[in-house]
């Protein structure tokens, strides 16, 4: 389980940390999240991140 950064704000995505404020546990991988899952720093979806 790799780290993802959104392209747009530079925002992290952890799978070890999750996304606690977003609902998302620790350990859900960034493959796993759901579709309409949002970057919680600027609000753009999935396809804006890459992975690390």
């Amino acid at each position: 389980m790799g780290k993802w950064s959104c392209t747009a704000c530079g925002y992290v995505y952890d799978p070890a940390e999750g996304d606690t404020a977003g609902g998302i546990a620790p350990g859900t991988a960034f493959v796993d999240l759901p579709e309409d899952w949002v970057c919680p720093n600027c609000g753009l979806g999935k396809e804006n991140f890459e992975p690390l």
